[in-house]
């Protein structure tokens, strides 16, 4: 009877763990007081104390669209590096683009520059360990994030989600893509994967250099101290804004993400444009687009379509549109391929690029980092992919999403169950 009692009150623990896991509620992350817009002076020095970051300067921008642009710009900064190299990828996956990176990295070590990787053990799961000694070999380093042993059970489900390179402590590049054949192969018969990257320069350089560092001391245990590691710069007339703001989980699920995300929504007096391949709003995301829908902000978000790599995120997504569409925002499913970008536009002013999917997982599980830059030219520039890649879409009306089929509807009813998981 004892043993009988033990067990009965074991599951019951279980069960209600995965209770909270599944199904605990998110933040509401409501925004109180009257807050400047974009644009007013105000505005920027609230979110520095929201999002706990310091607004700095970006001396150039280079949006890269698609892997063949911004694989080959890393590529050659990567090569003509001087100190150091330093890449955080959540897929590096054995490809021809990967064998390429191995071996501009190996030169750089035997050269005497200090390279240092760090790779997400569950993103990367079909890299083996040893596709990385030659350039262990060459005295580069690679530490894995979170691999799966007895001890990092009890944090498995959180995940290194963040894609950046920083070389020299002076240029950074950062966006959703990792390195793998996705961005720059065809593959059965799709195209690669559509997706963008900013290479940046300046002293906001500093936030995403500290952001590796952040996991290489969790992934390796070491604690980067090297005066090569960091280069600092003054602002410059003719430097733009721009802030780094990571997303990191805290056992009280507030994400500073997801503070930068909310403002900015809330904010938004002209336009939201949003592209995001894992689009799960929560609730209170969905009522801060709705409320800016309601006062007259143009919402328009492209997701993929059919393309989509994970076929039970794309039909929970898509079991949420009714009441976006219904409260007037746009929804369009883009065709080709896979959508990869992850990508916000707020009043054609602001612009944010990085690893945060649109999701309760990227908001509140994983690491994640971001860059917002806070320029209309910027801006604008991005405006011109989303309009590409608008041209590209299917818009989706009301009346599609209630014809959706009844299996749809039964299989997004199940992964009710998985959304803040996807």
């Amino acid at each position: 009877m004892v043993v009988q009692a033990i067990l009965l009150i074991a599951t019951g623990c279980m069960v209600v763990l995965l209770l909270l896991v599944f199904f605990e509620p998110g933040l509401p992350y409501r925004l109180v007081g009257g807050v400047d817009r974009l644009g007013e002076d105000g505005f920027l020095r609230v979110a520095e104390l929201l999002v706990a970051s310091e607004v700095r300067s970006a001396r150039s921008v280079r949006v890269l669209t698609n892997g063949t642009a911004f694989y080959e710009a890393e590529l050659q900064a990567i090569a003509a590096a001087r100190t150091s190299v330093h890449i955080e990828s959540f897929i590096f996956h054995p490809s021809a683009i990967g064998d390429r990176f191995l071996s501009v990295l190996a030169d750089c070590a035997k050269r005497g520059v200090s390279v240092r990787i760090v790779v997400d053990a569950i993103g990367s799961f079909p890299t083996p360990n040893s596709y990385f000694d030659e350039l262990r070999q060459a005295g580069g380093q690679v530490a894995w994030y979170q691999p799966i042993r007895w001890y990092t059970l009890k944090r498995l489900n959180n995940r290194s989600h963040r894609n950046i390179i920083v070389v020299d402590g002076e240029v950074a590049f950062i966006g959703g893509a990792g390195i793998s054949r996705h961005w720059s192969e065809p593959y059965l018969g799709s195209p690669p994967w559509r997706d963008t990257v900013v290479r940046v320069s300046g002293s906001v350089v500093v936030g995403l250099q500290s952001t590796f560092l952040e996991n290489w001391l969790e992934a390796s245990g070491e604690m980067l101290a090297s005066k090569d590691a960091f280069h600092t710069e003054c602002a410059e007339p003719s430097a733009l804004a721009a802030i780094v703001v990571t997303g990191t989980p805290s056992p009280a699920r507030a994400s500073r993400a997801r503070v930068l995300f909310q403002l900015l929504l809330a904010t938004a007096a002209e336009s939201i444009e949003i592209n995001s391949p894992y689009f799960l709003p929560d609730r209170s995301a969905r009522r801060e687009l709705i409320a800016a829908a309601a006062r007259n902000v143009r919402v328009r978000v492209i997701v993929p379509d059919r393309h989509n790599n994970h076929w039970i995120a794309r039909l929970a997504s898509r079991r949420q549109y009714g009441d976006l569409l219904r409260g007037g925002v746009e929804i369009f499913e883009y065709q080709p391929g896979m959508i990869h970008a992850k990508i916000m536009i707020v009043d054609r002013r602001c612009a944010v690029v990085g690893s945060t999917n649109f999701d309760s997982r990227s908001f509140e599980i994983n690491d994640e980092v971001n860059l917002a830059m806070f320029d209309r030219s910027v801006a604008a520039r991005f405006a011109d992919d989303f309009e590409s890649d608008l041209g590209l879409s299917r818009q989706v009306t009301l009346d599609d999403w209630k014809r959706r089929s009844r299996l749809e509807r039964l299989i997004a009813a199940v992964c009710i169950v998985l959304e803040r998981q996807e």
